[in-house]
Formats: structure tokens, sequence, C-alpha cells
């Protein structure tokens, strides 16, 4: 095989740097040869069948015909692989003026397509796959999301990969069951695409940002076997002509062939990857709890496996994807001893680890070091990592300050930039503020000719260990005072190469007794701070993310008013497992609901979230609350890992006053008429995720207006020493003597009088019907 057309060779510089931003342009390089020689292997194969060549003399071939037509070996290649697959391309000269027409298909535009194809079928994983087909093929159609999801057992499916939507949004939609909406259904059972370039029909909730954009769902073969589905999502409503059908019909032809690869497990903490993604800086979620080894031997003990890393991750470790099962080690060979031990002591302490760089001095020839790393516990096992790659000069100026108090700020530029003091300093070195400041380099002229071994010591340490550090100097003024001053200064690094300094000058001329106020550094305070406003912020966003407030009261159809609360855990990382819903779904009745998912932590928010969107998005088929309850049941037990669940579920009909509903080992709703509370004793039915198949009942009670109806969790009566029958009769007894205020205040002054003091969550939700009470 001849090697000149299509010989690429090394990415220049790929080896000159070991930096991390020549090893990512370096492994992008990889990955795009690899596509690159599979399209030309295909092309070869196919030329070899045609005209009965050995493949190396089809190779050969394929590159003179590239010479012979002016066009690059890759175009040429997508036309011969089109050819042999029946796609017709239709050349320039024949399209209509001025545009494509309805049905047109550009050769670039097919050639795209193809070249999107052959790069997905060299993906590792089913995820990988999904991302190259949305960036490569189906974005240039104004597609935004694709999902694939595989056929499994009980004809269900299995969300397998997917691109351009969060971690939450995927965990919601990882499993449809049989019961799926109408267009899946269609889809499978007639074994054709459905275009909905509108949005999916009132009722038929799909996977999108909005309920009008448009979608295309579509079969996946393999050997004429439907072996799942392929949604692809728009962010507007879109006209979907006959070039965009053709277009994404051959694009999923791929698909199809791609779920035979590696299928990397769901987001463990999908909100918690969510908030990674949206960061600025690389982040990492580490695991620490035990893994197997070969034949079943365990692995060092909270051993961190890397579980997910974000896209400034991925771009500063090399281009590395989504890491799965990978290991600490592997991610930072020279630095993962380090950095195991800070997760291993945020684990246990409970807070926040912080170093300014790892490793502490670079050698010639390694890697740029990691810059104000951070490690934080994330609840459970796991931990976050945070690092920087670029130095930043306020966090380096507040390394030094921690080293010194009462101190002058300066910073040097070795790029060209200019020296900067503070007013301090100009005062320490008796120069007049309106001379220009003196780089640090050059104070050797100003200070005792024995203090300048210690000034070339800090230099070397700041320009050729990339370090920081400090020293004494004994500075002359000029009236030949001598004044001594202690200088402390940290390297500004960019991309491993150091830019500058930024430090600190203080004049410790009339004391020495600079060691004791070491104790109580600056750095200590920062620390404190950031971590506190840290902890706050993510429990804020988890809370609101997963659990909006109802602020005062909601008008819901049917005279209705609706009142919800939800009080998070005393404990700021107690993030539990409560949600409530109250819904107007398209048959005009009104979806209430309470539930509350076993255990605390991310684990716990996870599968209430998963739970309460099935939830929704299953109320939309128009079926029972015991059917409901059903299906989340069997949601539980697939996805739940072993988490178990209580719920009530009621659907109002504002048409007779009638309630149905169903419970799963919840508490008993407590109704309050005419002044007087009873509870709804509900049918003796199992916890959700602890029975598979197993068949709920439901119960119906007529409201009348006036009625309230108050749905809660144990946050709001389980008390450390008492029982729960206890909790329900004192709850029964306020809401009877708060029976006349309205539902807003009525669950306030509940709240506000709760007798719950196990630091639980709490959910209440607060129903009433309109009007006034029949008389007698």
């Amino acid at each position: 095989m001849t090697g000149s057309p299509r010989s690429t060779g090394a990415p220049p510089g790929a080896r000159a740097d070991p930096g991390h931003a020549p090893l990512a342009a370096e492994n992008r390089w990889l990955r795009d040869r690899l596509a690159r020689r599979h399209l030309l292997d295909l092309a070869t194969g196919a030329l070899s069948a045609q005209l009965r060549l050995p493949p190396s003399e089809a190779a050969e071939y394929l590159d003179a015909l590239a010479q012979a037509t002016g066009l690059s070996v890759e175009d040429l290649a997508a036309d011969i692989v089109n050819a042999a697959a029946g796609d017709t391309v239709v050349p320039p000269e024949s399209l209509p003026p001025g545009g494509d027409g309805p049905t047109a298909v550009r050769p670039a535009e097919r050639r795209r397509a193809r070249r999107a194809a052959a790069a997905a079928e060299t993906a590792d994983t089913v995820r990988e796959a999904a991302r190259t087909l949305l960036e490569e093929g189906l974005a240039p159609l104004g597609a935004d999301s694709l999902w694939l999801w595989r056929r499994a057992d009980l004809d269900c499916l299995r969300l397998a990969g997917y691109a351009g939507v969060g971690a939450a949004e995927a965990a919601a939609w990882q499993w449809i069951p049989p019961a799926a909406p109408g267009p899946f259904r269609a889809v499978l059972d007639e074994d054709t695409p459905v275009w909905l370039e509108t949005g999916p029909p009132v009722g038929e909730p799909l996977p999108g940002p909005t309920a009008h954009a448009a979608r295309a769902l579509l079969p996946l073969h393999r050997r004429d076997r439907t072996i799942g589905l392929a949604l692809v999502g728009w962010p507007e409503p879109t006209a979907l002509d006959g070039a965009v059908r053709r277009a994404l019909t051959g694009l999923m032809e791929v698909a199809g062939t791609v779920l035979d690869t590696a299928d990397p497990a769901p987001a463990a903490a999908p909100v918690l990857v969510d908030v990674l993604d949206a960061l600025a800086q690389p982040a990492m979620l580490l695991d620490l709890r035990d893994v197997q080894g070969a034949q079943g031997t365990r692995s060092r003990p909270g051993a961190p496996a890397v579980r997910h890393l974000n896209e400034e991750a991925a771009g500063a470790l090399g281009g590395a994807s989504v890491a799965g099962e990978s290991s600490l080690a592997h991610a930072f060979p020279l630095v993962h001893a380090d950095l195991a031990r800070m997760a291993r002591r945020a684990l246990g302490t409970g807070r926040t680890q912080r170093a300014a760089r790892l490793p502490v001095a670079a050698g010639p020839g390694e890697p740029p070091p990691l810059l104000d790393v951070r490690v934080l516990p994330a609840g459970g096992e796991r931990a976050l990592l945070l690092w920087h790659t670029v130095g930043d000069t306020g966090l380096a100026a507040a390394r030094a300050v921690a080293r010194l108090q009462s101190v002058a700020p300066f910073q040097d530029s070795l790029t060209g930039g200019d020296t900067l003091w503070s007013g301090e300093a100009y005062a320490i070195f008796g120069v007049d503020p309106g001379e220009a400041p003196v780089p640090l380099a050059e104070l050797r002229e100003r200070i005792r000719p024995d203090d300048r071994e210690p000034l070339d010591e800090l230099l070397t340490n700041l320009t050729e260990r990339q370090t920081g550090g400090q020293t004494f100097l004994r500075v002359v003024l000029p009236d030949g005072t001598v004044r001594h001053v202690r200088v402390a200064a940290e390297p500004l690094i960019a991309e491993g190469t150091v830019t500058g300094f930024a430090g600190v000058y203080q004049d410790v001329s009339d004391s020495r007794r600079t060691e004791a106020a070491l104790t109580a550094t600056f750095d200590h305070l920062t620390a404190l701070h950031d971590q506190a406003e840290l902890r706050h912020q993510m429990a804020l966003q988890l809370q609101q993310a997963i659990v909006p407030e109802v602020p005062g009261l909601q008008e819901m159809p049917g005279n209705l008013v609706v009142a919800a609360r939800y009080r998070p855990a005393a404990e700021e990382y107690r993030v539990g497992g409560d949600w409530y819903d109250v819904l107007a779904l398209p048959s005009g009745k009104i979806l209430v609901a309470v539930g509350d998912i076993a255990g605390h932590g991310i684990d716990s928010v996870t599968g209430m979230v998963a739970l309460r969107n099935a939830q929704r998005a299953l109320a939309f088929t128009g079926h029972s609350p015991r059917r409901l309850m059903e299906w989340l049941n069997d949601v539980t037990l697939r996805t739940g890992g072993g988490t178990t669940a209580t719920a009530v579920c009621a659907l109002y009909d504002p048409g007779d006053g009638g309630l149905l509903w169903s419970s799963a080992g919840h508490l008993p709703m407590l109704l309050v008429r005419d002044g007087r509370a009873r509870l709804l004793e509900p049918p003796q039915d199992v916890l959700l995720g602890a029975v598979a198949s197993y068949v709920y009942h439901e119960q119906r009670i007529g409201l009348r207006p006036g009625d309230t109806l108050l749905l809660y969790t144990d946050g709001l009566i389980e008390r450390r020493h008492d029982g729960l029958d206890e909790g329900v009769a004192r709850l029964a007894a306020e809401a009877e003597r708060l029976a006349g205020h309205a539902p807003d205040t009525l669950v306030d002054e509940l709240l506000g009088r709760a007798a719950g003091d196990t630091d639980d969550d709490t959910s209440l939700v607060a129903v009433r019907v309109r009007g006034r009470p029949p008389d007698g």
C-alpha cells in the first residue's frame, strides 16, 4: 500500500512539549487518523469487490483516482462508500438554482455524514459514538440532542448512549417500560420512523427542551432485526424535509451497529455530574469505595477510582474520555498518592483539603503541575477534585500573604509587562512614588553583598523549580539606613512556563516576632470561608433543583388551591429523598403525590429525581394511581440499586369531586372536614422496590367544598422516642386547631410547630377545595 497521499505523519510538535495541550492535540490527531483509516479501508474494500482487485492494488487505485479527479482521498473514499451503500449524491450542477430543493443532497453533506459515520464506528463506547454522531453528523442539521436505547428483556428499552443532554435528564429516561409513550410504540411495532416536526401529541411526553420542539424517532437495526430506538431532538419546531430525513436514516444505520460497543454504567450521581460539567475549571468525581481485583481479590481499601471528569479536565489530561472505572493513578501517575491521601482525609474529616500545587517542585521535562488543588467530600464515599492549569494572580498573592502579615504586595512580569508595587513597597525601599518600581531580580544592587546568595536562591526556586519561597534581605536605603525586609513570592505559571511572580515585602526592622503571627494565616481564613461558601452553594443548588419551593398559594383547575413546602435536613450535607408533586394533567384531572426515598445523600437524591420524573411522565398516560404505582415499583427495582421508597399517589377529578388514590407503605393522608380531622387509612401495600410484580390497590373518596387534604412525610411527625401513631395524632390535633386558616398559613404553622426531632427533611402539601361547605 502506497503511503504518500495517505500518510499524515505525527502532528507538528506533538512530542516537543510534555504538557497537557500537546498531549490533547496528539490524542485528537490519533482519533481523527483512526476514523480516516477506517473510512479508507471501507472504500478500499468496496473497490476490491467491484474491480476484483487485491486490497493492496485497490488502495493504489484509490490514491491514483484521487489524484486524477482532484478530490482528497477522504472525499473520494466517502463517495465510494456512499455509492456502495446505495446513497445517491446529487451533483452540484443538477441542483435547482439558489438552493437545494426539498430533497436534494449536496455532495459535501453526504461526505460529511459518511465521515461522521466512520468516526462513530471507531468509538470505544456507545456514548462516545453518540457524541460523534451528534457533533459531526446531526448538529449541521440543526439537531442538539441524541438518545440511543437498546431493546432489553420484557420489551423494555434501556438507555445505552446519549449526547447533548445532562446526566440527570438521562437518568430520568434510563428505562422505558413496555407501556411506553405512543411514538415509542409506533416505531417499534411498525418498524418505521416517526417525524414530529412540532413536538409529540398532547399527553405523550418525550425527552426534549419544550413540548413543541421537533423530534425524530427511528428504529435501530442489525441484520434485519430491530434492536433499539433512536430519538433526535431539535431546540425548536423544525421542518424535516426529505434531505434531512434521508441523512438521519443513514446516520442511524450506523447507530444500530455501535450498540454492541462498550456500555458505560449510568452516572453514579447525575445531579452532581451536571454541576461538574457546568464548571469552567477542571473537575473530577472520585469514588473511594472498595473495588474487586482479579479473581475476586480486593484492591487497597479506598483506592480512588475516577467516575467522571468534565470537559475541561478531559482536555487538561490530553483529551481523555469519560473515565468509567479508570484509576486515579492512570490519570495522575506522578501525584496520585498525594491526591488519594487528600481524598481520604476529606472523607474522614468532612472538610475540604487544599494544596497550592502538586507536585511541590517540577523537574526538567515533567508535565505542568496541578495548581490550587481542592478535594471536597461529596457524600457517601465520593469526593470532588478541582484544580487549575494556569496560575491565578489573586490566589498566588493570597498564598504569599499567608506566609506574612502587614505586607506590601508586588507583581513582576517576565513576558514584557510592568512591575507593580503597592504604596507600602515604595516606603519600605525608600523610593519616590513617582519612580519606576524595581523588579525582584534587580534588587541585588540595593542589598548587602552577603544577602545576594539568598536572593539568587529565591529566584532559582521561582524560575527553575517553579515553587514559591521566602527569604530575608538587608536593604540599604539611599541615606545609608539598613532596613530588614522579608520577601515571600509565588511563581505565575501558564502551560508549564513561569510568566512572572506575585508576592509581598514586609518590613521587620522593628521586630522579628513574625513567627508567632504565622499560626493565624490568611490562607486558613480563606479556606474556612471558601469551604462554608461551597457547601452552602452546593446544598442550595441541590435543594432548588430537586424540590422547588411553591411560594404562597397555587391555583389549580377544578377550584383547587394548593400550598406546598419543603424543609431541608438540619445538617448541611444531609440531603434527603423527600419529594412532592401537584400537576394538572391533559385529562383535566389533578395529580397529587408525596414520596420519600430511604436514606440520605446523593444516592437518595438521584433515586428521588428518577422516581419523581418517571411518575410525572407516566401520569400523562391517563392510567389510575394503582397502575402508576406498579410502574413506579418496576422503575425502583430496575434503577434503584436496592433502594426502597414510600409514596402516595392520588388523582382528583374536578368533574365529580372524586379522589382516587393508592399508597406504597406511606403515612396516611389527613382529611380536614367541617373542622374535624380524620385519617384516610391506606391499603396495606408494600414499599416501592420491595417486591417485583406487586399488584397495588386503590381507594376512592369524595371531596366536598371546604375540605382540606394534607399529604406529608415522616420528617414532620417522627420523634426519636415516640411511635409514628403518636406523631400522627399530634398532627391531627394541630390540623383541627388550625382548620380555619388559609392553606398557605396552615402549612407554615404546621411546619413551625412540627413535632419531628430527627433532623430529617420534610415535605408538606395542603390541597383545599374552594367553596362553602354544605349546611348540616
